[in-house]
């Protein structure tokens, strides 16, 4: 079975399959083929796909393979009735990409509406690993946004006081948003309105405090 790997539109840095995951679906039996240039933003070489088993093609061959993988949602039109697509859909939003699939006589596979609670499908999910990374760039934006350093520091000419962060939300976002901020060397605190994040908030190195009712966690 032949698996395709395209090219994303402007602007999209990721891909969709890295070289090392290609060695692993030819092992499974895929003949993988990947569009020229498809992980260049990505930093990954058309010699590195090669390098690991695929086939280097041109847009309309990935296009056409019985598998295709993308991050975001292809032009349908270029695909023809029995084809698969794995990608980020966004069917809320966006619901006319589901049916333009519909139409198509594609089977879609919305890679960002797989149940990551059941742990035999968490392999899969893809909103996990952008969620941590989004609470680590947050917390690097913020940084840069503010007009001080962000730790303590004493110096000959005094002390500044480190600064303080506010995480709102405890989740795989804010969990590493807090993480970040307290290697930054910031007062970090957190809120969430559900008591399983207290244990959350402790694997970070946090705890509880009781204000007006309400539960925050002070993780400084």
């Amino acid at each position: 079975m032949r698996l395709g790997v395209i090219a994303e539109a402007q602007g999209e840095t990721r891909v969709a399959i890295v070289p090392n995951s290609v060695l692993k679906l030819v092992k499974l039996g895929f003949e993988v083929v990947v569009e020229s240039g498809a992980g260049d933003a990505a930093h990954h070489s058309d010699s590195a796909y090669e390098g690991k088993g695929a086939t280097i093609c041109d847009h309309r061959t990935a296009m056409s393979a019985d598998i295709v993988i993308a991050i975001g949602m292809p032009d349908v039109s270029q695909m023809k009735a029995g084809q698969m697509l794995a990608c980020i859909t966004d069917p809320f939003r966006c619901p006319e990409n589901i049916r333009a699939a519909l139409s198509a006589g594609i089977t879609l596979f919305s890679m960002d509406m797989i149940p990551r609670r059941i742990s035999r499908a968490q392999a899969m999910d893809v909103n996990s690993s952008q969620d941590n990374l989004a609470g680590y760039k947050a917390v690097l934006m913020g940084a840069d946004a503010i007009s001080k350093g962000i730790p303590m520091m004493t110096t000959s000419a005094g002390t500044v006081r480190p600064a303080k962060f506010v995480i709102m939300g405890s989740g795989v976002a804010g969990l590493q948003a807090i993480a970040t901020a307290k290697r930054l060397g910031a007062v970090v605190y957190a809120s969430d309105v559900r008591k399983s994040a207290a244990e959350q908030i402790e694997s970070v190195g946090g705890r509880f405090i009781e204000v007006e009712g309400m539960r925050v966690s002070l993780t400084a």
